[in-house]
This record gives structure tokens, C-alpha cells and sequence, in this order.
């Protein structure tokens, strides 16, 4: 069964960016446990109760005005983040100029003082340094942000790093003929983004819920027209009043000399200069609207009925203690307000899809308390009305003590977990809080000094202020409803007045919220300890691997990454495939039902908060070739993992609510998903290269609704019930010594029957030859490819290393050629995947989207650049980038937990020679001109090579 359904809850995260070179989606800066938002209102600063600034990081200011950030750190060695972060965006563009503040980021690639055209790209890509993976940059509505992350070991490379900065902050060159090249890269990007449902809808709803404001005419990617037509004049005035110093700054992260970095800062941005009779930068905000606005929009193609209340508030920042103070009560009511929300969805008949309700950071200055449900069909009134009401039954009993508890608990725990990893925090975390700093005007205080204000101040919080807090949050004035439909729903919804009414009184019959705890011990009684009975140590990886009395092995990689992390992987061949076609679906549901059920006597709902406080994630999966344990720990709650890990195994709980709420949700999201045409794109794509086999095809409501809880309980139970073949591996901080006596206890106790099962090959694979599957579906003038090469393989480290260089040097090319060039898309992508197991069988993807009438055009340009590499193989300077990009990266990963615990997973199960890894980066020399030739012609001869086009429904 394959969903893969994403909920676009409405368009609050699409609002926040329109784009970047390459990525389209802001990433958010990682917060610090502080976690943003802050107080309601503003109170009178006084200098007393100012929050400090983080000794650690050393801020100046140019006398142009420019500000940077310096911070030495040494995670990941060897390498620094650098940001040029410019309080610029669409907000700023002038009616002739919408859509050219995010142009202006896009032609920063593409030509300077000191790089013209694309040799910027070029010289980082040769350095190692992959483009949008590492290189990228993006515009929001106030502010605009390069991304630039740098080796250190290479002096001239990091150098030169500074000077990059300074060309996108003064130098952009906007030479005509690069503008008229990149209006099709932009417009491609807006037509990826778009043309859509989400679109459409957002169309409807930004004037409302931005109540017709700077920000509601601003949307960052701007006019159509205007991007066909402005002229280089245009953007190279908006460039001119607002890429200024005054308006700036440079943030440096990383393993470097600081002092040395003040002065390549001071070398290279100190000539800058603000522009004479310069403008003011004005700051927007979003005027209040009174009372509450409703608007009910509905699109052919959108797939489920999405309900969002929102209540703006002046937005806040963190300033003083007493904000926050005010920033930790509101993490609080938004774990124990979601935590009961998550409680409505493991009903039998859960009363919506989705919901979550919760305090903070909105758009355009302002907070918000906003309030999402998605309902199932025709359930729009019970899923308002539960999500309403949950607030106010927290409104009208307030919380209980209990759960206070839990929540100060669980936060401690976070905040004890980044303190503990301070000395390994990667320089990238950083980088979003001062990037606030700058923005917003957020303080910095450190990590130290959080850590000892949550751990001197948490336990200061009352049930009675958590208890006020909803009555501050929910109000009926700058209040926003927002109701998304299918086109097809739009007969069966409410008017205005019926949604205010099922607002206003929803939750008048609630109850005050009862805690359902156990202090039940996990186990009632230890299990019978096994033995170990072999140890084997590799000294050129540092594993240890041990054989247990019942048949259990076990790999452990002991590394110094992390301060306070353990990773544990199990796993044993047979998954699904050993389910008969009848069972087929409820074997498939086994692994996630179970693990959503709780454990032996205890519910999930108990489990979660006998687990508050802990730092443990136990999960049991079921995949089509293997059944196993994936969980995360730290060394103080080792114990409490390996407990649930034995308890997976030998008392799995049956819960009849948790599966009925899985089959009803799922059949909720079945209902309408033909009406996207990319689901459905996606369905015809699987559907191919799975050869039909149903069990690769999406679930039917019909097959879901044959499927039996007893007999996916059953399908799980014999899946662990002999764990004779099971392979473990731990990677993270510990003793091994340690950790031998709770392995004896909890694994080599387990039930072993010594059945030796593995997997059934099920020859589940594409068909062969050429083939083109066309989809017409949508309204939207837009098309999309996926063109499929695949076949039989021969898995071993010299086809692996060939076939993931081609990917990479195919991916080059087709930047080059279809982005660049052609300008007719915004991103191609190239996906490579091979395997071993159940078939040795690989396939290369290349994907791109585009107008229909340039469907044609670029599917046959991809295809000649992949007959070029068959003719005379790569260009060495790609293959050179490939090599120095895949050696940094090996270099970074090699020094990561979740890369071992991965690696060592599938070196296990492919059978691979795990040292293998240690002789990666020296076999890069073996990619040559020839070699890329010859991967070329064996993977990519066409001999089988599936097309599949989505365009849009016939006129």
C-alpha cells in the first residue's frame, strides 16, 4: 500500500517564501529551545531584565553600517556556514517591480564584478560545494538570505568565500542578455510552484487573510508579466536602493580563526557604501481586522475539506526575561493543547484527518493562535467542532497538573539535550538565531544561559497562568476563518452564519479533561538473561560485533559524535513478502498499527506519558522484504529503549479504536485523491513500474476494507516471534562493556525458534522496452515528465561509484542545459537508485516540469544530453566536481551517527565489506572520461526506458 499523502494545510508555509536558486521552501531557523513566539504584548524594557548576549558570538558593525555575526565552531571541523542576510524582500518592490526582488536573488548567480556569468557556480561546485544542496539562497516578503557553507582546510577557498558575499551584496552586474536568460529559469519556478490548486486557492484567500495589506500584494514571486517584460533598468534600481549596508549582514559560523574572520569581513565589505538621498525602509505590517472575516474557497483539483481559524495578534519578540519566561509558558500550551488533539485521532471514529491548534510566529509582524482541521467527507462540522472544543475545554477547566508536569518535563528534557550536545551543536543551528537577531530584533543569550533559565525558572510556572492562556489567545475580533473545498463539496458547505453558530458552540457540553495515567513499570519482571557467545572486533572501523545464545547478532560502533545520542537498528528478512495476496493488506497495515497501539497493558496515549520525560523513540516496522526496530535513545534511558524493544517483541498490543481510526482516516483520504492530477500522475507512474502488482499499487477502500485487525496482529506476531535471524546495530556514545549485560538481558532473551526465513523474491519489477504512458489530468496550463531508464544489475562498490558519479554528472548537465539554456524549467532532477535486494536491479530518473508546449522540446534536449554521454563520456571538469563534492561529504558523514547507523545496516544486509567505506573517497580516481562513457551506454542505452507525461485534460 503506497499513500504518500502530504497535508498542505492551507497556504501559511507557502506564504513565507516564494523561492530560491534552487530550493523552494524556506528553511525555517532552528530554533533554540526559547522556541519563538514570545509575550502578547510588549512590556517596558528595563536594562535590568534585558536578556544578555551569548559571550560566545562577537557582533559589530561596520561605519556603513553593516553588521556580522563571528562564532568559532568546530562541528563539523573543517567547515563554516557563511550568510549574507539582507533585510530585503518583495514587500519593498514597487508596483513595476513585483516579482524582481526574488530576480534579483536569482541573478546573483548569475553574474558579478569578480564572476561574470556562471563561474561563481563553477569555481564552488570544482571547491566541493554542491549547488542547491549547499549553495543556495531565498526571498520572503522582508528579507532575503544567501547561503554559502565552505570548507575551512582550504585557506583560498574560505577566503574567497567573503568575497562572494561582498559581490551579491554591491557587485551584481545584471547584464541584459543573463536577465532575458533567467526570466525562463523564474517563470519555470513559478509554474513548478504553481498552476495548481494550492495556487488557485491562495489566490482567494491572501487578500483575507492578509486584509488587503502590502503583504497581501506582494506575494514574493511576483506577476507574470512583469517578469516577461520589466526591464534591466527596473531591477537594477530596486538593486540599487535596497542591497545596501545599512541594510546587511554577514553571519560566520564554523572552524575558523574568529579574529581572522572579523578582518576578512572588515577587508571585504568596509568599501561598501549606502546609496546618496538613500530611502527609508518602511515597515509594513498587517492592519487588524474587526470582528471575524470568513471566506470559503473551493478548487477542482484540491483533494480534502480544510478548515483554518486564525487570530491575529502584535507579533512579539524575545527581549527581556519576562518574555522568556512568556516563550516557555506558550511551548508548554502547545504540547498539552496537541497532545490532547493528537488523544481525538486514536478514536475508533476519529472526528477529523488531521488537527492542531497553536500559538505563534504569523506573517507580516504579527503572532497568531491558529486552529486547523482537515475533515473527512462531509464531516466538516464535527471536525470544527472538535477542534474548537478541545480549546475550550482548556478555556473553561484549564489544565490538569498532571499534565503540566509532563510538559515542564518533556521540555527539560529538551533543553538538557541540546546543553549536553552544546560542544557538538553544528554551526548551522546557529546561524538561524542570530539571522532573528538581525530581522527581528529576537535576543541571543546562549545556549548556557537558557539551559540554567529553564532549569532555575520552569518550575516558577503556574497552572493558573497556563490556565489564562487560552483566554488570551482565542478571540472573535482579527479573527480569520478560512474553509478550502473540492469543487465537488461546494453544494454541501456552510454559509458564514452556519460556521460562526458551529463555532460559537462548539464545546458548550464539554467536561473537564480527564488524565489517564499508569504507574505501572514497564516490566513487570526482568526476562531471563541469554548469553553472549562470540565477539569479534574490526579495528579499521572500530565495530565490535557479537553472536548471541539464541542466534541474535550484534554490530556496535562506539563513536564520540554525539554527546548524549545511541541509535539502535534491527531488522530480519521475510516482511510482507511472506503474506499470502488474500492477507496481503492487513500484513501491510501490521507494522504501523502496532506501533501506534501502545504496548502491553498500556496504551499509546499511556505510553506517551509514561515516556515524558525520557529521551526514547521505539518504533517496529513490516517492509516488503524485512520486519525490525528502528529507535533512538541516550545513555541515561538506554535501559527504558532496550525494555521496548524487548516488549515489540514479545507483548505487541492489539487495539481495535487504533485500528479504526486508521481505516477511517485512510478511506477519507482515498475519497477525493483522483482530483489531483499529481497523485494521479504518481499512481500511473507506480502502477508501471511495478508491472500492476497491486501490492505496490494504492490501497483500494475496497481491499482496506477486507482488511482484518486479527489478522494483521497475527501477520506481526509471527513476524517477531523468532528472532534467530535478527541483526542489530548500536552507533552512538557508550561503552561496549556497558552495554553487554542489557544486550544479554533484553535480546538475547527474546524467543528464537532458529526457522532461518528470509525474504520471497516476488519479481516485482518494470516491464520491459520502450514505453510512453501520457496522462492528461488538470486544469492547470502545466506538464510534467519522468523519463525512466532500468534494468537488471550487477551490485557491487565499481558499478555503485559509476552509476552515482553519472547521476551527479547527468544532474550538471541538465541544469546547464534545460535550466540555463533552454530556460524552460526551473529544477531537473536526476534520481539514481540501485539495489540488491529482492532482485539486483537499478534505474535512473530524470524529472522535470514545464509548459505542455515545451514538453516535446525538452524531453528530446534531456535525452541528447544523455546521448552525448554516451558518445564521449563526461567533461572532466564534471567528473572533478562530482570528486570533490562526494570526498567532502564522505568526510562530513563519516563523522556522523546516522551515517554509520545506516551504513552498517546495509552492509549487513547486502553482504557488503563494511571497510569498504574507508576506501571511497581513494576510488573516486576511478572515474574517468571512459569510465563515464561506459556507465552511460550500460545504464542509460534506452533498451528500457519508460516516458511518462502529464499534461492537461483535453479541450
Amino acid at each position: 500500500m503506497k499513500l504518500n499523502y502530504k497535508i498542505s494545510v492551507a497556504a501559511l508555509a507557502l506564504l513565507i517564501t516564494s523561492g530560491s536558486a534552487f530550493a523552494q521552501v524556506k528553511r525555517k531557523p532552528v530554533p533554540s529551545p526559547k522556541n519563538k513566539p514570545g509575550t502578547l504584548e510588549q512590556k517596558h524594557i528595563s536594562n535590568a531584565n534585558v536578556l544578555p548576549v551569548d559571550p560566545e558570538v562577537i557582533i559589530g558593525k561596520l561605519p556603513n553600517g553593516l553588521t556580522y555575526y563571528v562564532r568559532k565552531n568546530t562541528e563539523p571541523k573543517n567547515r563554516a556556514e557563511l550568510y549574507l542576510v539582507n533585510k530585503v524582500g518583495s514587500v519593498l518592490e514597487a508596483d513595476s517591480q513585483q516579482g524582481l526582488a526574488h530576480f534579483t536573488e536569482h541573478m546573483a548567480f548569475n553574474g558579478t564584478r569578480d564572476f561574470p556569468k556562471n563561474d561563481m557556480v563553477s569555481f564552488l561546485q570544482k571547491s566541493g560545494i554542491k549547488f542547491g544542496a549547499d549553495l543556495n539562497a531565498y526571498t520572503s516578503f522582508d528579507e532575503t538570505v544567501y547561503q554559502l557553507p565552505l570548507p575551512t582546510d582550504s585557506v583560498a577557498v574560505f577566503e574567497k568565500g567573503f568575497n562572494i558575499l561582498a559581490n551579491w551584496a554591491a557587485y551584481q552586474t545584471f547584464d541584459d542578455k543573463e536577465i532575458d536568460a533567467e526570466r525562463g529559469v523564474v517563470l519555470g519556478e513559478k509554474l513548478a510552484n504553481g498552476k495548481n490548486a494550492q495556487e488557485r486557492l491562495s489566490n482567494q484567500t491572501y487578500p483575507v487573510l492578509l486584509n488587503n495589506s502590502r503583504y497581501a500584494l506582494r506575494i514574493p514571486i511576483g506577476k507574470e508579466d512583469i517578469l516577461k517584460t520589466f526591464k534591466p533598468e527596473t531591477i537594477k534600481s530596486f538593486y540599487h536602493d535596497w542591497y545596501r549596508p545599512d541594510l546587511q549582514a554577514v553571519i560566520a559560523v564554523g572552524d575558523f580563526d574568529p579574529a581572522r574572520v572579523v578582518e576578512l569581513i572588515k577587508r571585504n565589505f568596509s568599501s561598501l557604501q549606502n546609496p546618496a538621498n538613500e530611502k527609508p525602509r518602511t515597515i509594513y505590517s498587517v492592519p487588524p481586522t474587526p470582528g471575524t472575516v470568513v471566506k470559503i474557497a473551493t478548487d477542482k483539483e484540491f483533494p480534502y475539506t480544510l478548515a483554518e481559524i486564525i487570530v491575529k495578534h502584535p507579533q512579539a519578540t524575545i527581549k527581556t526575561a519576562a518574555d522568556f519566561m512568556q516563550s516557555i509558558r506558550i511551548q508548554l500550551f502547545n504540547q498539552m493543547l496537541n497532545d490532547r488533539i493528537g488523544e481525538l485521532t486514536q478514536k475508533p471514529t476519529p472526528p477529523f484527518v488531521y488537527g492542531q491548534s497553536s500559538y505563534g510566529a504569523f506573517i507580516g509582524r504579527q503572532d497568531a493562535f491558529t486552529t486547523i482541521a482537515v475533515a473527512k467527507p462531509g464531516g466538516l462540522e464535527t471536525a470544527i467542532k472538535a477542534a474548537v472544543a478541545e480549546t475550550e475545554r482548556v478555556r473553561r477547566f484549564g489544565f490538569t497538573l498532571t499534565e503540566l508536569e509532563r510538559a515542564k518535563q518533556s521540555a527539560l528534557v529538551g533543553i538538557d539535550n541540546a546543553y549536553r550536545e552544546r560542544d557538538k551543536t553544528r554551526s548551522a543551528n546557529f546561524v538561524g538565531e542570530y539571522q532573528q537577531n538581525f530581522i527581528t530584533g529576537d535576543a541571543i543569550p546562549g545556549l548556557s544561559y537558557e539551559y540554567n533559565f529553564y532549569v532555575n525558572n520552569i518550575n516558577k510556572i503556574s497552572l493558573e497562568q497556563m490556565n489564562a492562556l487560552a483566554g488570551k489567545f482565542v478571540s472573535d475580533q482579527n479573527r480569520v476563518i478560512i474553509i478550502e473545498a473540492p469543487d465537488n463539496e461546494k453544494d454541501k458547505l456552510p454559509n458564514e452564519k452556519t460556521i460562526l453558530d458551529w463555532i460559537s458552540s462548539a464545546g458548550k457540553d464539554v467536561t473537564a479533561y480527564v488524565d489517564n495515567t499508569s504507574d505501572k513499570p514497564l516490566l513487570d519482571k526482568l526476562p531471563t538473561a541469554g548469553k553472549i557467545t562470540e565477539s569479534k572486533v574490526d579495528s579499521l572501523i572500530g565495530t565490535t560485533t557479537l553472536t548471541l545464545s539464541n542466534g541474535v547478532k550484534v554490530i556496535l560502533k562506539p563513536t564520540k559524535f554525539k554527546n548524549d545520542q545511541v541509535l539502535i537498528n534491527g531488522y530480519s528478512f521475510g516482511g510482507t513478502s511472506l503474506a499470502s495476496d488474500e492477507d496481503y493488506t492487513s500484513a501491510e497495515l501490521a507494522g504501523g498499527i502496532i506501533g501506534q497501539s501502545g504496548i502491553a497493558d498500556f496504551t499509546q496515549i499511556q505510553l506517551n506519558k509514561i515516556l515524558s520525560g525520557k529521551n526514547v523513540s521505539v518504533s517496529p516496522y513490516i517492509s516488503n522484504v524485512a520486519q525490525g526496530i528502528t529507535a533512538g535513545t541516550t545513555p541515561k534511558d538506554f535501559e527504558t529503549a532496550m525494555q521496548l524493544i524487548y516488549l515489540y517483541f514479545t507483548q505487541p498490543r492489539k487495539d481495535n479504536d487504533v485500528w479504526q481510526a486508521n481505516i477511517s482516516q485512510t478511506n477519507a483520504l482515498l475519497a477525493n485523491r483522483g482530483l489531483n492530477p499529481g497523485s494521479v500522475f504518481q499512481d500511473t507512474i507506480s502502477a508501471t513500474l511495478n508491472n500492476h502488482n497491486f501490492r505496490e499499487l494504492v490501497v483500494t477502500p475496497e481491499r482496506l476494507n477486507k482488511a482484518s485487525l486479527d489478522k494483521a496482529y497475527s501477520f506481526y506476531k509471527d513476524r517477531f516471534a523468532d528472532a534467530s535471524s535478527f541483526v542489530f546495530t548500536f552507533v552512538g556514545n557508550f561503552d561496549v562493556d556497558v552495554l553487554k549485560p542489557y544486550i544479554e538481558a533484553y535480546l538475547a532473551s527474546l524467543p528464537s525458534a532458529n526457522h532461518k526465513e528470509t525474504y520471497k523474491n516476488l519479481n516485482i519489477f518494470p516491464p520491459a522496452g520502450q514505453i510512453t504512458k501520457t496522462v492528461n489530468k488538470g486544469i492547470g496550463e502545466k506538464g510534467s515528465v519522468q523519463l525512466v531508464f532500468n534494468g537488471a544489475y550487477d551490485y557491487n562498490d565499481t558499478n555503485n561509484i559509476q552509476i552515482d558519479a553519472l547521476e551527479e554528472i547527468l544532474q550538471i548537465r541538465l541544469l546547464d542545459r534545460l535550466r540555463e539554456k533552454d530556460g524552460g524549467t526551473y529544477a531537473p532532477g536526476v534520481r539514481a537508485n540501485y539495489k540488491k535486494i529482492p532482485n539486483s536491479r537499478y534505474s535512473f530518473t530524470i524529472s522535470f516540469e514545464c509548459a505542455p508546449a515545451d514538453v516535446d522540446k525538452l524531453t528530446s534536449d534531456a535525452l541528447d544530453e544523455v546521448n552525448k554521454l554516451k558518445q564521449t563520456g563526461a567533461l572532466q571538469a564534471d567528473i572533478d566536481k562530482f570528486s570533490a563534492q562526494e570526498a567532502r561529504s564522505t568526510q562530513v558523514q563519516l563523522k556522523e551517527n546516522v551515517f554509520w547507523a545506516g551504513y552498517l545496516g546495509a552492509a549487513s544486509q547486502n553482504q557488503d565489506d563494511p571497510d569498504a567505506i574507508l576506501r571511497h573517497v581513494s576510488n573516486l580516481g576511478n572515474i574517468t572520461v571512459q569510465s563515464t562513457k561506459d556507465a552511460a551506454n550500460k545504464f542509460l542505452s534506452g533498451n528500457n526506458l519508460i516516458k511518462f507525461i502529464l499534461l492537461p485534460e483535453k479541450k
